[in-house]
């Protein structure tokens, strides 16, 4: 394994780029302890070890919302942003079109409107974030133009995380906002595991058999998450012989490698972004039914947590796969070189055939995502570990960012002939 690092490392290029995105992390984690003046941090951080909405952002901000700093919002504007444009997508046919044929200049007018909509949320969930802190006591500044500056300071924060995103996909080693969640996720493990320490051995705290069992239930779940990650339905594939001048070209026989989960992290992401939304509408409304439903769909172990957590990751898995992984376009490409699936006519029942597979592989996949994302959840609030450091949100971002990542420097190494990192 070490071989195989060391050859990955002999590449100027991808040395490059694994060291500027360590660099960018740095200045990420920097950000951080960086705070935004005129917030009680002590109480705040109080508030957010009793979980809820707060921890989850908490989780996400890689502890700077706790420390009330620039990026106490981490990239949930962003990530929220990307949801609405991509449903949209789904709803109105002409932006759809735009997003899948519009090449270049499609791409360019999506994301000026994703930044324009993350301006926008951010300005709610900064202020939805104000109004509660003052509520509660946590905000000691005073005047329309200091909770002005909290509040534009928090906006600001949200773009430079998404700045460093897309540096970190143009020129680090892809993934950008993925590993900056990756990143903050990570970061918070070992503040769950001094929480474990500080419990240890206390009347009503944590025993040792309960850490036993975490760890073993950590293992038996992350087994289970890279046996889902590396699954695939592999489809034969045959192309025909051609000759062109004196050589020929075809013959072989090669496969279509359909993922198991096609959409990687992304259902988990925005699942758990989603469920943030009605919590940040709630904050306006302190005491209503608003806030209580959002409080509900923000507390890991309740029971409507969880349940419309699995729907929502279940439905991001659908929606995903039917956006990353077109039957039709896979068909046409496959006839245009010659190839055909054994026993299959070309063109329309190719197609039907590969669509048929696809949905055949989404459901189990969706479904077993979804218990993944949420037993963990009930595991560890029955052994009175935080949830919200090892629960199935962190443990599945953790892990689907790893390998995403692996793979993205395995196809490096690859490209310079060197032996890959996967085998």
């Amino acid at each position: 394994m070490w071989n195989l690092i060391k050859n990955a490392l002999k590449i100027k290029e991808l040395r490059t780029r694994i060291v500027f995105t360590l660099f960018l992390f740095a200045l990420f984690r920097l950000g951080t302890f960086i705070p935004v003046p005129g917030v009680n941090r002590d109480l705040l951080k109080e508030a957010i070890a009793q979980g809820g909405l707060l921890s989850l952002i908490d989780i996400f901000a890689g502890g700077g919302l706790s420390n009330f700093s620039i990026f106490a919002l981490g990239v949930f504007p962003y990530i929220n942003a990307s949801i609405i444009i991509q449903l949209a997508g789904s709803i109105f046919p002409k932006l759809e079109e735009l997003m899948k044929e519009g090449g270049e200049e499609g791409r360019r007018k999506i994301a000026v409107w994703t930044k324009y909509l993350t301006f926008f949320l951010a300005l709610i969930e900064a202020g939805a974030l104000l109004i509660t802190f003052t509520n509660q006591g946590y905000v000691t500044a005073k005047g329309i133009l200091s909770q002005a500056t909290i509040i534009f300071t928090l906006i600001a924060g949200t773009y430079v995380l998404y700045w460093l995103g897309e540096i970190i996909t143009e020129k680090g080693i892809g993934n950008g906002v993925s590993l900056i969640i990756f990143a903050g996720v990570i970061s918070r493990i070992p503040v769950g595991i001094s929480e474990i320490v500080r419990l240890y051995g206390k009347t009503g705290g944590v025993t040792l058999t309960q850490i036993i069992i975490t760890v073993v239930g950590l293992l038996l779940i992350l087994l289970a998450i890279l046996y889902l990650y590396q699954s695939e339905r592999r489809v034969p594939v045959q192309y025909a012989k051609r000759i062109v001048g004196r050589k020929m070209y075809g013959g072989q026989s090669t496969f279509i490698p359909i993922r198991l989960i096609q959409s990687g992290i992304l259902p988990i992401i925005f699942a758990s972004a989603f469920l943030t939304f009605p919590a940040t509408i709630g904050q306006f409304f302190p005491g209503t039914w608003i806030d209580n439903v959002g409080k509900a769909l923000t507390t890991s172990n309740s029971l409507w947590y969880n349940l419309i957590f699995f729907l929502l990751v279940v439905f991001f898995v659908y929606f995903y796969t039917e956006i990353s992984f077109n039957p039709d376009e896979l068909s046409e490409n496959l006839k245009k070189w010659g190839g055909f699936i054994p026993g299959v006519r070309p063109g329309e029942a190719t197609k039907n055939y590969i669509a048929k597979i696809i949905n055949r592989v989404t459901f189990p996949s969706s479904i077993l995502l979804g218990l993944i994302a949420i037993v963990p959840n009930f595991f560890f609030g029955a052994t009175k570990i935080s949830a919200f450091y090892f629960g199935g949100t962190s443990i599945l971002i953790i892990i689907g960012v790893a390998l995403e990542t692996v793979q993205q420097i395995d196809a490096y190494v690859k490209m310079r002939h060197y032996e890959g990192l996967l085998k």
